[in-house]
């Protein structure tokens, strides 16, 4: 049995309060249904700037009508410490997931980037410890490394920040390690690479790139590759990203104080994750028969990214569940069902082949 087998075994039996910022967003969704799957108690804040309320729906959907009565949601925005503190009144573990992704939107608007994860993160930490919750884990990001050349990332050599969001990124591992030095108040920060899989929205000017391509392969659109389609990537199917979370969550005090890369340890480069969609796809009827378009490379984007996870797996007992392969096997039923209604050239025949 895995350390996160036990420990699902034993929140089942001893339920606790949890708050998730971000509950209406990719991660956040997630963690919330596998909380509530587990009889958890469950506070959900968010804003909907990024997140949707359909996320919710779906998790109701999905979870019995006992368990979603566990959930209390509170709508209301980071930025605001008066927000923050009701969310933290009765919480036992803090999961933070509320942040503003993307290298290009930070580009784009620096200011807008910084208010929701500087000053929202600053506020979450004051609120967290004023309740005296039992633990602070937080999302971090595989952008700290910047533009360090060593692969795999190993959580103790990072570079110089490539772009706003890192700065920002990179600002919540120093605050978290100020306010343990100055209060006492421990955490753990969680450097995601490049997660996806269920509930990624993929549409927009920052969508992620595996929703992104999933759509447009689904609305027979147009896929494009930002560079010659060598950039690589530790895509972490978002399963891995819960177990991270959970496992944060509940760990020793010795494992405290510290950040971990949350991933699986691979590297798939752009052309051979375009082939992995379009096979997946076929596989379920959807025949997407174009070749990609390449164009220049993007602004603030790193070459190669690949995660050492040796540290998660000694002091966490991380054990990613699924590979880049596998996730995609998972989260591709997803996006075709959730996108057949938009792509209206799509259908499916009774055999399951494309008509």
């Amino acid at each position: 049995m895995t350390r996160y087998d036990a420990l699902q075994l034993k929140l089942a039996r001893a339920p606790q309060t949890w708050l998730i910022t971000g509950v209406a967003g990719f991660i956040g969704s997630n963690l919330l249904e596998t909380l509530l799957r587990l009889s958890q108690r469950v506070v959900g804040l968010d804003n909907f700037a990024t997140g949707h309320r359909r996320n919710l729906d779906e998790v109701q959907r999905l979870v019995s009508l006992e368990q979603w009565g566990r959930f209390n949601f509170i709508e209301g925005d980071i930025r605001r410490l008066e927000h923050c503190r009701k969310a933290c009144e009765s919480a036992d573990h803090v999961l933070h997931q509320a942040a503003l992704g993307s290298v290009p939107r930070s580009i784009d608007d620096p200011i807008t980037t910084n208010g929701a994860n500087i000053d929202g993160f600053l506020n979450m930490l004051v609120a967290a410890r004023d309740a005296r919750v039992k633990s602070f884990t937080y999302a971090a990001s595989s952008s700290t490394y910047g533009d360090h050349p060593g692969l795999p990332k190993v959580e103790d050599t990072i570079g110089k920040p490539l772009s706003p969001y890192a700065v920002t990124k990179y600002v919540n591992e120093l605050y978290a390690e100020v306010f343990a030095r100055c209060y006492g108040f421990p955490s753990i920060g969680l450097r995601y690479f490049n997660v996806f899989g269920q509930r990624q929205d993929p549409d927009g000017a920052y969508a992620a790139v595996i929703p992104k391509w999933a759509a447009a392969m689904i609305r027979n659109e147009p896929v494009t590759i930002n560079g010659d389609g060598e950039t690589s990537r530790d895509f972490c199917f978002v399963a891995n990203a819960v177990q991270a979370n959970l496992l944060a969550a509940t760990a020793c005090e010795g494992a405290r104080n510290q950040v971990y890369n949350v991933a699986v340890s691979g590297r798939t480069d752009l052309n051979q994750l375009f082939a992995a969609l379009r096979q997946s796809l076929a596989i379920h009827g959807v025949h997407y028969e174009q070749d990609p378009v390449y164009r220049d490379f993007r602004a603030g984007d790193v070459r190669h990214s690949q995660a050492d996870i040796g540290k998660a797996q000694k002091l966490l007992g991380y054990q990613p569940l699924d590979d880049i392969r596998s996730g995609i096997t998972k989260a591709i039923p997803w996006y075709i069902e959730s996108l057949k209604s938009t792509a209206p050239e799509f259908r499916k025949t009774a055999d399951g082949s494309s008509a």
